[in-house]
């Protein structure tokens, strides 16, 4: 077998190292592209990192693909649909130096027109600037409002501190961009105060328990003295009944209903009536006498 001349695999040479060298540049030139989709709800911040034009671009992405070199060029993803966020606990003190802790949970959004000037201003993804500026935002509103309440007075009006936190982290975070939905504490008192509170509890439950028993001995005491005022009034009815029933008896006694009385008796009894009477001043009497014609 004869060699290949050296002339001619040189001539081959050439055009190898070059279709070599093109698909180096391929492989390379695709490692270094990139594409990120934007999903429906967020928006995306294409920021150039090198040259004149260093900054957030004027382009935003609202959705859809967006190709780019990771070497010149950063994209971010904020979502402008409600977020939640909670927080850890952390203490804060109040007008008298009783220490509360609170654990806030934070519901908010990005208003969308603001996403570009949030990433100029702090130059970080959403979890970044949750754990750093907003937390301290947080922090900061939940110090103030506390320490204008007392520590009774925070525990009764737990409603308006919230109230008055919200309206604090409106007011500075409206305007940056974030805005304020909803804002919930998880407020824990003191050991002292939280064992005061307790006992307090228990001795007011413990006074309404005493107020119900002596409302309910009172009750069954006016029971008790309506029924016997009721049998009592039923006894006296009853007596003033027989007592006119007997006078208008005595006064219906004549002599002759008496008599009368004394013949229906005899007749009852099986007896003959009796054929003498006698007396004299209104005063009279039946005398039994044989029949006639009995033995004598």
């Amino acid at each position: 077998m004869s060699a290949i001349p050296l002339e001619t695999s040189r001539r081959w040479l050439k055009p190898l190292i070059f279709l070599g060298l093109l698909l180096v540049a391929f492989v390379a030139s695709c490692s270094l592209i990139k594409v990120e989709r934007i999903d429906a709800g967020n928006v995306g911040i294409k920021v150039n990192l090198t040259g004149s034009g260093r900054g957030v671009d004027d382009i935003t992405y609202t959705t859809g693909w967006v190709f780019y070199s990771p070497l010149s060029t950063a994209v971010y993803e904020f979502p402008v649909y409600t977020q939640h966020k909670e927080y850890e606990e952390f203490e804060v003190q109040s007008k008298d130096g009783s220490s509360f802790g609170v654990a806030p949970s934070l519901n908010y959004f990005i208003q969308q027109d603001k996403v570009d000037d949030i990433f100029r201003q702090y130059r970080r993804p959403l979890t970044d600037i949750e754990n750093g500026f907003l937390k301290t935002a947080v922090y900061e509103a939940y110090r103030v409002a506390t320490n204008r309440y007392t520590a009774d007075s925070l525990i009764s009006n737990r409603g308006s501190y919230e109230g008055q936190v919200k309206a604090a982290l409106t007011g500075q975070l409206q305007g940056m961009g974030f805005t304020v939905q909803q804002i919930t504490t998880k407020l824990e008192p003191p050991a002292s105060l939280k064992a005061a509170i307790d006992a307090k509890n228990t001795a007011v439950q413990t006074g309404l328990q005493t107020e119900n028993r002596i409302r309910q001995a009172e009750a069954q005491a006016r029971i008790n003295i309506a029924e016997a005022e009721g049998r009592a009034k039923a006894i006296r009815i009853a007596a003033d009944a027989q007592a006119y029933a007997n006078e208008k008896q005595q006064q219906s006694l004549t002599p002759l209903l008496v008599q009368m009385r004394w013949i229906e008796a005899w007749e009852k009894g099986g007896s003959n009536v009796p054929t003498y009477t006698g007396g004299a001043g209104g005063s009279q009497f039946l005398m039994q006498m044989p029949a006639p014609g009995a033995a004598k």
